[in-house]
């Protein structure tokens, strides 16, 4: 069997999906995806940025990926193969990804990774990158904390990871900023996309009174369970999920990879692709607020907004003191602006939220 044969059968057998071939030698970019494209969310918008990469550069790339790639020896095996299949850049796209993403780097030295929500680099081709999805979850708790009757919000959470202890903790800064009489209830899932188990957390959080359900999962599931319950009032998380708008969905988070995969595309085919790390939120477009329906009361429109301005411009951090951790110990003087550093491994919560974080 010729390579090329052996390399067409690994392909399919991967099931993975490949651009057009219209050039001798275009650059290969690989995404490997820990749920389906279809997902509404997480995935979906990773996708949009590698259908924007092919857009932006036509016959010069070539595009690859896998889809619902599970975290741990499966992603392991499916990164292999995209290297061994001649990819030039991999962007591996979930927090459990980075055991896999930097030993299989180790082994292709001469092909760009890039992991997205990790923190480790081991080798000179590993790059990390993140969006601060938190300033979206502060616009989220502001809204909530003004819309809650029950003064109940539900938070439908996936894994006790940095990333989503961050943004349980903004949220409920803000909710309680506008509405002392807050109540935060957190179901964790322990996992990215599984409508299932996301539509029964949903449930449960209603039954327990909630009146407003976040969401830090990739499915549509939750939306449909609060359209289904009637009052619940929801955000799209990681794509904008509009569908269920103007009401239970009043707002989202909407995850913009395009800008920074076209930019890391052409740093490989100009050669100037180094390893760094790549922190990016509201200002420079990689988180995007979703249109606030008139579900919301103007005024709390209008203060939202106000904050995402604010963010904007560099004049308002949503982690500024003061703030106590949750067993009453100072944690931000007041005025004080949390580090980057205490941000990227932040393993408690603040004062105010019950319950311990899984360990």
């Amino acid at each position: 069997m010729t390579m090329k044969k052996l390399l067409a059968g690994a392909t399919l057998a991967l099931g993975i999906t490949t651009g057009a071939y219209a050039q001798d030698d275009p650059t290969k970019v690989g995404f490997v995806y820990v749920g389906p494209v279809g997902d509404g969310g997480w995935t979906y918008e990773h996708d949009q940025g590698r259908l924007a990469v092919e857009e932006h550069f036509g016959d010069a790339v070539e595009t690859v990926f896998v889809e619902s790639v599970p975290e741990g020896a499966d992603a392991e095996r499916v990164m292999t193969q995209m290297a061994l299949q001649g990819a030039d850049l991999i962007f591996t796209t979930s927090f459990g990804y980075m055991d896999a993403t930097n030993a299989v780097a180790a082994q292709f030295p001469d092909v760009k990774f890039e992991h997205a929500t990790g923190y480790r680099r081991d080798t000179p081709n590993v790059s990390t990158y993140s969006a601060r999805f938190y300033e979206g979850r502060a616009v989220q708790g502001h809204i909530a904390g003004h819309m809650t009757e029950s003064n109940i919000v539900g938070y439908i959470a996936s894994f006790p990871i940095p990333e989503v202890i961050r943004g349980i903790n903004a949220a409920y800064l803000h909710a309680k900023e506008v509405n002392p009489d807050i109540e935060f209830r957190i179901v964790w899932v322990y996992t990215w996309f599984d409508p299932a188990k996301e539509a029964e957390a949903a449930t449960v959080l209603i039954e327990q009174g909630a009146d407003v359900v976040l969401q830090h999962t990739d499915s549509t599931a939750p939306q449909a369970a609060a359209q289904q319950a009637g009052g619940v009032v929801t955000f799209g998380q990681a794509s904008d999920m509009a569908e269920f708008g103007p009401f239970p969905r009043v707002s989202s988070i909407i995850d913009d990879w395009a800008p920074y995969y076209i930019a890391r595309t052409q740093a490989v085919i100009d050669g100037t692709w180094e390893s760094m790390d790549t922190w990016d939120g509201i200002a420079p477009g990689m988180v995007k607020i979703g249109e606030i329906t008139d579900a919301v009361p103007a005024e709390v429109k209008a203060s939202a907004e106000a904050m995402i301005e604010a963010m904007r411009s560099g004049e308002y951090h949503p982690f500024t003191g003061p703030i106590n951790r949750q067993d009453g110990s100072a944690w931000l003087a007041d005025g004080e602006v949390a580090d980057d550093g205490t941000l990227a491994g932040m393993n408690f919560y603040v004062e105010g939220l019950t319950g311990d974080i899984p360990q």
